[in-house]
């Protein structure tokens, strides 16, 4: 026996050292000698848990307990072990019976703390850290999973006084200061938690988790290019990181480096087949790089993983609207909320999709119930203020128009150290500025109401964009009209141009809607009447496509083909656009079209071109306006439901007397559109 003691001091002195498969071999002599020893039993089955034999280390340390069950560590590793086979209540059990064995065990009181959050008893998990602490006020490891738990719980400052009290134990605690990073960041402590990762890969220069959650956190603070460096180095150090893959690629899409951001979903998904995430993110980036089908299909995948994935739902909504399938895109919204009955994104998408389906009311009650559970959620008021304005409800309307500025994407838009004036306050005397916000209709819409400021006697500086600045500076002989490059220095107030209809308490019966209120100047007319042929017919001008940034052109916008038999009409047809895709420069050249795009330079230059036309025929674009304001017979080819300011279901606008609307009976119908473009062109020419 005493030899057999001297074996077992030799095994664990050696157990102790590291050196396993000494320690093993003498453990196995002493058992070879002495079947049923029970601490060579019991190291055995220790080194065999330790060397990843997991079952086989259970099994000894189990039959050891059987020779002898009042040694409390037996119950401790014992317990170890069945965490290992994620056998978590046995292993608890185990830590029950070893903490009964020795009360002031806090060893054990910390693995069966790790043990209940494997089992998400998380307030369990927390006292049971407590009592670890209690017991032993130095153990760095307590306080970090106490601070793990109290993440989990939505405890985050209590997490990060946790982490804290790990890091002042154990300054070298990597894991503490990368868990205290995702707590920092839970509480929008944004530049903290970057320091705290960057603490993390100091002392552990392959921590892979804490280069890619130091990524998301960049990302928050809009450092897409630095945050995109954090995941290639999580991925660097580890190459089978699905998770940092999938939020590289969410950092590539909003640098709109698209088809990185998809090779880089690809890689998330080949790491990960289940990875629903991915999956749908994917989805977004097919559709920003114009492929709906292809995103649909990849919402698909992601709910046929995760049936229960509410924001996939709302984002193949998104893909199927841009597809113009908005009865389907309302089923997929639909089932987002009924999988998740607070998703006020999904009721604002929801109403965008009534909208479109002109179920103009029900839109709005969507909406409005958006508004409901985000009561800051800017996006749903501006989609509401869209239905409202095209309804013709113009108090409420312009009001949420004003949530527009908002909008993250536009803040930097509105920001200006000046007060905003909306009409309340008396300018006579005083400076303001007037500036451009959106589009070039817009601001031709919206600069008539430039006169009217003046008349409250203010000295008006309006703002607009440097294509529309020749034009534009004929509106007033005493309003200045400047660029982005020439800001004025010094003014009282300033005022978006879309919000002077607030302003003015604009209704339908209100709208300074003069006749004509820009023209062409004296010497651009000159030049383009004696750049154009002598005039033998009727001359039409022609827009049948906008600019395909606009995130609407695709409902608007017109295949120059599909228009051919129009042409037919006996008339000098002449291209207004200055831009063509090249699909329709082909048909083009084929129609005997005059196109004169490489020759204007500005508004001006169109303004001049509209001027040398009988009749203006246009989708709903920047020239349609122009031509309209300029008080030109104007036919306006409108979609199923278009833009606000047309309204609904009338064929004249407030907003432009010379103004004929022509909307389409069906989503998508141009034909039957221009069926009615050619009969009302014959009349007319009839009745000349």
């Amino acid at each position: 026996m005493t030899d057999l003691e001297g074996m077992l001091r030799e095994g664990i002195a050696l157990h102790q050292q590291g050196k396993l498969v000494d320690a093993e071999r003498v453990y196995q002599e002493v058992l070879s000698q002495q079947p049923d020893h029970f601490d060579a039993l019991h190291m055995l089955g220790v080194i065999a848990v330790q060397t990843g034999r997991i079952e086989r280390g259970v099994e000894l340390i189990s039959q050891a307990i059987r020779l002898n069950g009042s040694v409390a560590s037996a119950h401790s590793n014992l317990g170890a072990g069945l965490r290992c086979l994620n056998r978590f209540e046995e292993a608890v059990a185990s830590y029950d019976k070893a903490i009964t064995l020795k009360p002031d065990y806090a060893e054990a009181y910390l693995s069966r703390a790790d043990a209940l959050r494997d089992l998400n008893r998380s307030a369990d998990a927390v006292a049971s850290y407590d009592r670890a602490i209690a017991l032993n006020p130095d153990c760095a490891e307590a306080y970090g999973g106490r601070g793990d738990v109290l993440f989990q719980l939505g405890r985050h400052a209590e997490a990060v006084a946790s982490y804290d009290h790990a890091i002042a134990l154990r300054t070298d605690y990597a894991e503490a200061f990368c868990n205290r990073g995702t707590a920092l960041a839970a509480l929008n402590r944004l530049a903290e938690a970057v320091a705290s990762y960057d603490r993390a890969v100091t002392l552990k220069p392959d921590h892979a988790v804490a280069y890619s959650n130091r990524g998301n956190v960049l990302q928050d603070l809009d450092h897409h290019a630095e945050a995109i460096a954090s995941y290639d180095r999580a991925i660097r150090l580890r190459p089978d990181y699905a998770e940092a893959y999938n939020n590289r690629g969410n950092a590539l899409r909003i640098l709109q480096r698209h088809a990185e951001a998809i090779a880089s979903y690809d890689h998330a998904t080949a790491l990960k087949p289940d990875y629903a995430e991915a999956y749908s993110a994917r989805g977004c980036a097919l559709r920003d790089v114009g492929c709906p089908d292809e995103a649909i299909a990849s919402h698909d995948r992601a709910i046929a993983l995760r049936p229960g994935y509410a924001e996939a739902y709302n984002e193949r909504g998104h893909a199927l609207h841009d597809l113009n399938r908005h009865a389907e895109a309302l089923v997929s919204y639909d089932h987002a909320i009924a999988l998740k009955p607070d998703y006020a994104e999904a009721y604002s998408n929801r109403g965008v999709a009534l909208r479109s389906l002109k179920r103009h009311e029900e839109a709005v009650a969507s909406q409005e119930r958006a508004i409901a559970l985000k009561s800051d959620y800017a996006e749903a008021y501006w989609n509401q203020s869209l239905c409202l304005l095209q309804m013709g409800r113009f108090e409420l309307g312009w009001r949420r128009y004003e949530w527009r500025k908002r909008k993250a994407e536009w803040r930097a838009i509105f920001a200006n150290p000046q007060p905003l004036w909306l009409g309340e306050e008396d300018i006579a005397g005083k400076t303001i500025f007037l500036h451009y916000e959106q589009g070039f209709g817009d601001t031709i819409l919206s600069c008539r109401y430039a006169k009217l400021v003046e008349a409250r006697g203010a000295n008006v500086i309006m703002e607009v964009q440097p294509r529309l600045h020749k034009l534009l500076k004929q509106i007033s002989p005493t309003i200045q009209v400047t660029t982005p490059d020439n800001r004025p220095a010094a003014y009282d107030y300033h005022c978006p141009l879309m919000s002077l209809p607030l302003a003015f308490r604009t209704t339908l019966a209100t709208i300074p809607s003069e006749p004509r209120y820009l023209q062409a100047d004296a010497a651009s007319r000159a030049i383009w009447s004696a750049r154009l042929p002598a005039r033998k017919k009727s001359r039409i001008g022609m827009v049948w496509s906008g600019s395909s940034n606009y995130t609407a052109d695709r409902t608007r916008s017109i295949e120059l083909a599909t228009l051919l038999p129009l042409f037919g009409v006996d008339a000098d047809w002449v291209c207004l656009q200055k831009e063509l895709n090249h699909n329709d420069a082909d048909v083009l050249r084929a129609g005997g079209i005059a196109f004169y795009g490489d020759e204007q330079n500005d508004f001006s230059d169109a303004a001049a071109l509209i001027d040398q036309m009988d009749l203006v025929i246009a989708v709903d674009t920047a020239v349609a306006h122009l031509a309209a304001a300029m008080g030109k017979p104007t036919w306006i080819l409108l979609s199923y439901n278009p833009d606000w300011r047309w309204l609904l279901d009338r064929d004249d606008s407030p907003w432009y007397p010379g103004v004929k609307l022509f909307r389409q009976r069906r989503p998508g119908d141009w034909t039957g559109v221009i069926d009615q473009i050619i009969a009302r062109l014959n009349f007319s020419f009839r009745a000349n």
